[in-house]
């Protein structure tokens, strides 16, 4: 897989500290290198922690990785600008997991855009063998240019298959002396003017670089039409038009201007075929060349092989049948008709299921956040009015009081999760107390990251290498913040919860809930399930108001999915009516 190919490439060349946050499609990198011995691995509490570790890695002269997902480089894009200016001592090298088809994310944003406005060079790779070779060259080129590098993947990188050829023992990377230079690393104004001149006079190296790099190739085949393409989409191009010639950029940028005229010279017609914003197009365009690509691709989502065909294939065909791939033109796509919607769900026995209930029955206005949880703006429960970013859900409710006044704060609550609260959430609580804030906030506590796959936070007391560690306390984090009305409720007990929180909404102070019980697919022992007799059941449908997929209705009654109802994993455990 791409993410583990990524692994050992940073092996081989030598990482010896390695950072992130896990968010799909890049959660796979950390947890493969934690594989292989001689490197200190680790989740820091967010993606911009995790690139000031690297960073600081990097300057005491070690080789230094920082991965996670593409909104994660939001978080992370304060240091990184500025790293630009410093550069590094031992190679750094940022990895972003871009996300075009939105599988598991709020937004599709192309984050090469954050490499021209770094001033950075971003290495795009197209498969499993590309990403090992070009971690190698990203460590490299980093220390030959003094600059940070970013490596772009996709969803379809990052977890796309291919074959792959590796080295054996990583490369000989001895730690780099030390040395205090105030003028390169203390970005004062005095000192910043003159890193940014290096910036714009490594942009020209770069630029130097990119003209004769063999990560971008020119593929001579029909000179009638050209194509100018990279990192997944250049597999794309060679299945959907496989007669046609190719310039694959492996360099996104900077990009080669000579290179470029001289092949969109050499074709009679030239297209550019890139993932999401045309951000090559733009930019070839800015300089005279003649190109052709959004107008006639789509600027939104995953590119593929037959939507590449039946789009710039349908049109080079009418010209230049013999230059595409007619199996995929003569594909008619029909989806079927009678197939149900499976939309997303909380797991059987999910602890969010329950408070989303009660906040639904209640009828409040809920902030929301990142994380399983926000599968409660979904139906049945449809109990989540916001969900912006990671940690939001704190400064969106403090100004939405701060907007409407006190009473919309005794109808409405803010609701993030335990590792989302480490990440981002710290500061925005910190504003509520600050700024006398009257609201309500629910953290759900799961005991763990389960979005991305169970990886341990500061609350789990647990590693990245599932060694053990100081566990962060949530309560006394949350009153060490001046929080003083605190309660810690079992996310189970429904009755506890909207007494609770009926309590918290007729305080005229900040209130906090912790609503407790481990993810159910982490401590399932924990999670024994109570059950509803077949002959008591009266048929009221309550239970299914709760969303849980191993329960449906068969015969006027609740039916588990599973064998029976006393072996079903969820629903009747929940005392709907009180404790």
């Amino acid at each position: 897989m791409g993410n583990h190919a990524l692994a050992r490439g940073a092996f081989e060349a030598g990482v010896k500290v390695a950072a992130g946050y896990p968010g799909t499609p890049s959660t796979e990198i950390l947890e493969a290198l934690a594989q292989y011995p001689g490197v200190h691995v680790q989740w820091s509490p967010n993606e911009k922690v995790a690139l000031e570790v690297a960073a600081g890695a990097s300057l005491a002269g070690a080789r230094a990785l920082a991965t996670m997902k593409h909104v994660g480089v939001n978080v992370a894009a304060d240091p990184l600008m500025t790293l630009s200016y410093t550069g590094v001592n031992g190679g750094l090298v940022l990895v972003t997991a871009d996300d075009p088809g939105l599988f598991s994310s709020q937004n599709g944003q192309d984050n090469r855009f954050y490499a021209r406005f770094a001033q950075v060079p971003c290495l795009e790779p197209s498969d499993s063998q590309e990403i090992r070779d070009m971690v190698l060259e990203a460590f490299k080129l980093s220390e030959d240019y003094d600059t940070p590098v970013i490596l772009r993947l996709t969803t379809r990188t990052a977890h796309g298959y291919s074959p792959m050829e590796w080295g054996g023992s990583p490369q000989e990377a001895p730690l780099k002396g030390y040395e205090k230079r105030p003028s390169k690393y203390v970005m004062l104004p005095a000192f910043s003017r003159e890193r940014h001149l290096w910036v714009d006079k490594r942009r020209r190296y770069l630029e130097a670089y990119a003209e004769g790099t063999p990560w971008n190739r020119v593929e001579w085949r029909d000179l009638r039409v050209g194509v100018i393409t990279g990192g997944v989409a250049y597999h794309y191009v060679r299945e959907a038009l496989p007669g046609v010639s190719t310039l694959k950029l492996g360099l996104s940028y900077p990009l080669p201007f000579h290179l470029i005229r001289n092949f969109v010279r050499a074709v009679k017609c030239c297209y550019v075929v890139e993932e999401l914003e045309p951000f090559w197009e733009e930019q070839i365009r800015a300089w005279g060349l003649s190109v052709a690509g959004k107008e006639i691709l789509p600027r939104t989502g995953e590119l593929d092989p037959l939507t590449l065909a039946q789009s710039l294939g349908s049109l080079i065909g009418e010209e230049f049948p013999e230059l595409v791939n007619r199996e995929l033109l003569e594909i008619e796509v029909s989806p079927e008709k009678n197939l149900p919607n499976r939309p997303p769900l909380m797991c059987p026995g999910c602890p969010h299921r329950g408070v989303f209930y009660v906040l639904n029955k209640m009828n409040l206005t809920v902030i929301g956040d990142i994380g399983c949880y926000t599968l409660g703006a979904l139906p049945p429960l449809e109990a989540m009015d916001t969900c912006l970013c990671m940690g939001a859900s704190l400064g969106m409710a403090h100004g939405m009081e701060k907007a409407r006044g006190r009473e919309f704060a005794r109808r409405s609550v803010a609701v993030i999760g335990d590792s989302t609260f480490w990440h981002t959430g710290l500061s925005g609580l910190l504003d509520m107390v600050y700024n006398k804030s009257q609201g309500t906030v629910i953290i759900l506590d799961n005991g763990t990251t389960a979005m991305t796959g169970h990886q341990p936070h500061p609350g789990t007391g647990l590693t990245l290498r599932g060694e053990p560690a100081p566990r962060a306390d949530l309560e006394r984090a949350v009153r060490g913040l001046g929080v003083e009305w605190v309660r810690v409720v079992d996310s189970y007990d429904l009755g506890s919860i909207k007494k609770n929180l009926e309590e918290a909404l007729k305080e005229d102070k900040l209130a906090v809930i912790i609503a407790r019980r481990p993810c159910v697919l982490l401590e399932k022992r924990e999670n024994i399930p109570f059950s509803v007799g077949k002959e008591e059941c009266v048929g009221c449908g309550l239970c299914l108001q709760l969303g849980c997929p191993a329960l449906h209705l068969q015969g006027g009654k609740p039916k588990s999915t599973l064998s029976s109802v006393r072996d079903a994993p969820c629903a009747p455990r929940y005392a709907l009516g009180g404790p």
